[in-house]
């Protein structure tokens, strides 16, 4: 009998009376060898001056796409966002560690796939799991690796949470950063504290707003505002205000003085009475104030100060 070869892994089936002389280096060279590639093999891709590769299967004998991980190095000529790499169309998982040596121009971006199916993007730098079903490519996700759902995950300490390792765990979050960095989107800590280290500071910074006949204040820029009034001016009602929002508004007298402003009816006092500015030549007041509502703004003003 003529032999055949496993589905997925290539491996070699030898028939009934096949290779009588060589029975057991075909089922160590065909069978054994690459069933340990396909567990453990760490082989490398070289990407040369195109920005697709296609991995070749063979039958019976070893290859680079039976092997467990994959690095893929090499500097791609050419601007590629994406470097395609081809996959067997055979159920398998292979964990991608994307070694591509940055092109400045480009992200670098090594795509996982199959010739027809969809595939998936592995960043430069990173390590990804990816699984294919034969057709597709996808990745592992949250739910799978226990972390719960991407809204909400669950890092507990029930027996279906995250156990405990050690202080550098996902327990404990840490962001290290050597620069200005801007994380974006809502912080929300329902239980607990946010503390800040003794070396370190926290601060919102100053905004400064145009000089207008009519300033509108948009909340969604900070928290600290500025402006320096060269004529007799209104605080409009502020945009994009929230409840629990809370700063000042510093109200900087030009170089001539007594200039005044008005209060939009969002504004509220003390009493109900608006408050005066200081009218020497720049003169410094505060404006302290807290968001009730999206339409109310409790303020109270410190004047004065030279």
């Amino acid at each position: 009998m003529t032999s055949t070869f496993t589905s997925s892994l290539r491996l070699t089936k030898q028939g009934d009376g096949d290779n009588p002389n060589s029975w057991g280096v075909v089922l160590n060279d065909g069978v054994i060898s690459l069933v340990d590639d396909a567990i453990a093999a760490y082989t490398t891709v070289e990407i040369g001056s195109a920005a697709t590769v296609t991995l070749s299967a063979v039958d019976g004998s070893g290859d680079v796409p039976r092997s467990a991980f994959l690095e893929v190095k090499g500097s791609v000529g050419g601007s590629h966002d994406t470097i395609t790499m081809i996959i067997p169309s055979q159920s398998k998982s292979y964990v991608i560690n994307n070694k591509v040596s940055a092109n400045t121009t480009a992200s670098d971006v090594v795509k996982i796939k199959t010739a027809s199916g969809t595939g998936y993007n592995i960043p430069l730098g990173a390590i990804g799991l990816v699984v294919c079903d034969g057709t597709s490519v996808f990745p592992t996700n949250a739910v799978g690796l226990g972390l719960g759902t991407a809204a909400s995950a669950d890092l507990g300490t029930g027996a279906d949470n995250v156990a405990v390792v050690s202080a550098n765990d996902l327990r404990y979050p840490r962001v290290s950063v050597t620069a200005n960095t801007t994380l974006r989107g809502d912080l929300n800590i329902e239980a607990g504290s946010l503390k800040v280290g003794t070396s370190a500071r926290a601060y919102n910074p100053i905004t400064t707003l145009t000089d207008a006949a009519s300033i509108v204040v948009d909340f969604a820029l900070g928290n600290n505002f500025l402006v320096t009034i060269g004529g007799n001016r209104t605080l409009a009602a502020p945009s994009n205000a929230v409840a629990g929002q809370t700063g000042q508004i510093y109200v900087i007298q030009d170089s001539t003085g007594s200039r005044t402003l008005a209060y939009n009816s969002a504004y509220q006092f003390v009493s109900g009475a608006s408050p005066t500015l200081s009218t020497g030549a720049a003169d410094v007041d505060i404006l302290l104030y807290s968001t009730r509502s999206s339409t109310t703004i409790d303020a109270a003003l410190l004047k004065n100060f030279d």
